[in-house]
């Protein structure tokens, strides 16, 4: 079966929100990047219009603007209220309250909104999804899966993990997955100590990061992955 909007719950982030959330570099950047699960974030606009190299890939892409918008509108109401009655799940340095968030993301998918038919056009937004992605291996420099991974522990389960982080190292010579806690409970993903066993024994090479970003209550590390005969230790 395909996928339906009503399975789709937009919200997107802005290039500010990726350099901390994957703790970017302005060197990042200049590479070419993969957005995986990019849905109506910003960043793909934002860093292209500074000159980065970016395809963002997401089912939702099959979707028309109005139908993303209108969306949007639905399900808004409902992330506000589900913040509203979680609050303490979140830490509220950079927002005054749910309202101020949900203001900064709707005009970060705006931004998206707008950016998307070209986008679409020029082939930076397109319509994939994990765990098989059309990609050459070793395509991109970096590839970035945030909110996904981790995030959705329950329906996505521990062998879909492990082919999707393969996957994104074979397309990919470093990956970057931001958070590694599931929504709104916050608690560390079942699948991470399984992941952290297994990989390394297939030569892949693991680490967990902090980062400086940290809006979901413990939510403030990334999992970095580099596949086989990619990985350069420090000198």
């Amino acid at each position: 079966m395909g996928l339906t909007l009503k399975q789709v719950v937009p919200w997107g982030r802005s290039l500010a929100d990726y350099r901390q959330m994957f703790a970017l570099t302005d060197k990042d950047l200049e590479t070419s990047i993969l957005d995986c699960a990019g849905g109506p974030s910003s960043f793909n606009a934002e860093a292209t219009a500074q000159g980065t190299s970016v395809i963002s890939c997401d089912p939702i892409y099959q979707f028309s603007v109005e139908e993303i918008q209108q969306r949007i509108q639905d399900t808004y109401p409902q992330i506000i209220a589900a913040l509203e009655d979680n609050g303490d799940h979140f830490v509220w340095d950079q927002f005054s309250s749910p309202h101020h968030l949900g203001e900064v993301r709707l005009a970060t998918m705006d931004c998206f909104l707008e950016d998307f038919p070209q986008g679409r056009a020029q082939g930076r937004y397109q319509t994939q999804m994990l765990p098989e992605l059309p990609f050459e291996t070793s395509q991109f420099n970096l590839a970035l899966c945030g909110h996904l991974l981790f995030s959705y522990s329950q329906p996505l389960d521990l062998e879909f993990h492990l082919n999707a982080i393969r996957e994104l190292a074979r397309v990919a010579q470093e990956v970057r997955i931001f958070p590694i806690v599931t929504n709104f409970a916050g608690d560390i993903s079942p699948h991470l100590s399984p992941i952290l066993e297994q990989l390394p024994q297939a030569g892949y090479h693991l680490t967990v990061e902090t980062v400086p970003y940290e809006f979901q209550r413990g939510g403030n590390e990334m999992l970095r992955v580099f596949p086989p005969n990619h990985y350069q230790s420090p000198p």
